[in-house]
């Protein structure tokens, strides 16, 4: 028995029983709720990935997973949207909001167990170092110090460029579109522009040396950080 919990958000009370029975077949705990509303009313911070229908009663997936991530226990948490809608907007709307998965239906039981080990594989590469510190092979990040050095030497960042980098370093894996990046490092500041955010990724891979190719730019979606 591994220690992932699940949570399966799905207005289709059949098809969350088939999701939990065949994911708990896989040795992971799983619960379900059949509304946004439902499962709003759980602890969200206990699950390590959300299995989220789009289309539902009055609060949508998109909209549950928007109000996740305004809640600092809950933001960091994996999702993967399960749609019967299969657009490049709908697509491109769930990949801005911070999704690390998009499955359209019908699919095979066999495709959503292994984009979820996948997703899981990806995730968890920072959940068991301590939050004082993030390390990547030589590249290591000290939080409370501010400070990030590459094989034991200082790399001179700015304030952005650490946040930046310390957001995609706690978030292996998943891609941040630039407005993702604004709101998280820039918050309500004054208006910035997207080029802001490019200008600052390429000093920020520069600074980190050969660990700047792992900054890797996903084409319409956002940046990532990419383990090898």
């Amino acid at each position: 028995m591994n220690e992932y919990r699940i949570l399966v958000v799905d207005d289709e009370e059949d098809l969350c029983e088939i999701l939990k029975f065949n994911l708990e077949m896989e040795g992971y705990t799983v619960d379900t709720a059949n509304s946004a509303e439902e499962a709003l009313k759980l602890d969200l911070s206990q699950y390590n990935l959300l299995l989220l229908d789009v289309m539902m009663g009055e609060i949508s997936g998109f909209k549950m997973a928007s109000m996740i991530q305004k809640n600092k226990d809950t933001q960091n948490i994996p999702i993967i949207f399960i749609t019967a809608k299969d657009t490049e907007n709908d697509t491109l709307t769930g990949f801005n909001l911070g999704a690390d998965d998009y499955i359209s239906k019908p699919f095979s039981l066999r495709e959503v167990i292994m984009r979820v080990k996948a997703v899981l594989r990806r995730t968890a590469g920072v959940q068991t170092q301590t939050p004082e510190q993030l390390v990547y092979k030589g590249l290591v990040v000290n939080v409370p110090q501010k400070k990030v050095t590459i094989n034991g030497e200082e790399a001179p960042l700015t304030k952005k460029e650490f946040e930046i980098l310390l957001l995609l370093l706690q978030n292996q894996g998943r891609v941040f579109s630039r407005e993702d990046i604004l709101a998280k490092v820039w918050h309500d500041e004054v208006y910035v522009l997207d080029r802001t955010i490019d200008v600052n990724i390429t000093r920020l891979r520069k600074k980190i040396g050969e660990y700047g190719q792992r900054i890797v730019t996903r084409l319409g979606y956002g940046y990532c950080f990419e383990c090898e």
